[in-house]
């Protein structure tokens, strides 16, 4: 319980230490259990145990010390929220465009981390010792669409590997200037951060797998699979399904194809206002919402899949646009 020193005590299995643990509590990351261990937090037969490695016979007796997460700075805030899924693991909030995910210097309020603090009081058993919400990806604050969060450490461990492994199903749906000839494709660069922009990501050149890609102005290898789902005037309707998850992805991607996501106001503005539409020039965020969501579940090992419909500033630039809604 959230604000609450715990002791978890057991039956240990011969083997490695901190692997035994970790089986004989599954609601701790492997991570969190050998920090407690280093932090003199496990007792064996009645025995401080600091090491980590060591290794212990079958039916030792263990004596596990939690303490209470640490409280954090950010506060919290009574946000309405869009939530799909909940359990005592996680949630899976559908976040509206315009709400930042996570504070940052200038939003240090009024973010989905405050909201989330504020809805999952008493329920959160520490991610990495504090009492906070595990943010496992993110997206932009002028994105839509479906995100998974951690309530657990175990949960935010196990979640954290798929996205690493990238395992997991991430399907958005992205309304683009053009068409994008051929219909389908793969786009496979490296992003990395521009070099005359700071506050832009950009493709740095080709994906070399026969390269080391230690040195940053190489950026990190992204992928992205499209496919047009509707076209209609100068522009369509994209489904992108993310390989990797690089930050800005899917905006880079379909920029450097010739196709910037309509109303993007970092990697959209390649034509001159006056070259646009009504419509587009007055829709006030990047055309992107995340669609569709699916993972295994870190705790029950259950297939988890969701859906999220366009929003309505979407269906209604799609209505305007004379593109039929998908």
């Amino acid at each position: 319980m959230s604000g609450e020193q715990s002791k978890r005590t057991g039956i240990l299995t011969e083997g490695r230490l901190d692997k035994a643990l970790v089986e004989a509590v599954p609601d701790l990351s492997r991570e969190r259990i050998k920090a407690l261990i280093l932090d003199g937090q496990l007792r064996l037969d009645g025995r401080l145990a600091t090491k980590p490695s060591e290794k212990i016979e079958a039916l030792t007796a263990f004596e596990l010390t939690v303490p209470a997460p640490r409280a954090v700075d950010t506060v919290a805030e009574d946000i309405a929220l869009n939530i799909v899924y909940e359990d005592a693991h996680l949630l899976v909030i559908d976040k509206p465009a315009g709400l930042v995910v996570h504070p940052s210097p200038g939003h240090e309020d009024g973010t989905l981390v405050n909201a989330l603090l504020h809805h999952c009081r008493g329920q959160l058993s520490g991610i990495g010792g504090e009492e906070r919400p595990g943010i496992v990806h993110r997206i932009d604050a002028g994105t839509s669409g479906l995100l998974v969060v951690a309530k657990s450490d175990a949960a935010h461990q196990g979640l954290s590997t798929q996205f690493a492994e990238h395992s997991i199903e991430r399907l958005y749906k992205a309304i683009v200037k053009g068409v994008p000839i051929p219909a389908d494709g793969v786009i496979s660069t490296t992003i990395g951060r521009s070099p005359t922009d700071r506050k832009k990501m950009a493709v740095l050149g080709p994906y070399d797998a026969t390269r080391e890609m230690t040195n940053y102005l190489r950026g990190k290898h992204a992928i992205t699979h499209y496919k047009i789902l509707q076209s209609g005037r100068d522009c369509a309707v994209v489904q992108c399904q993310l390989e990797t998850g690089r930050t800005h992805q899917v905006r880079v991607h379909m920029a450097h194809i010739g196709h910037p996501l309509i109303g993007d106001p970092l990697y959209g503005r390649a034509r001159k206002l006056k070259q646009m539409g009504p419509n587009e020039s007055q829709f006030k965020r990047q055309a992107l919402h995340a669609a569709t969501l699916g993972f295994i579940h870190p705790i029950s090992g259950e297939l988890m899949r969701f859906e999220s419909p366009i929003p309505v500033d979407m269906q209604e630039l799609l209505s305007e646009l004379f593109v039929l809604t998908p």
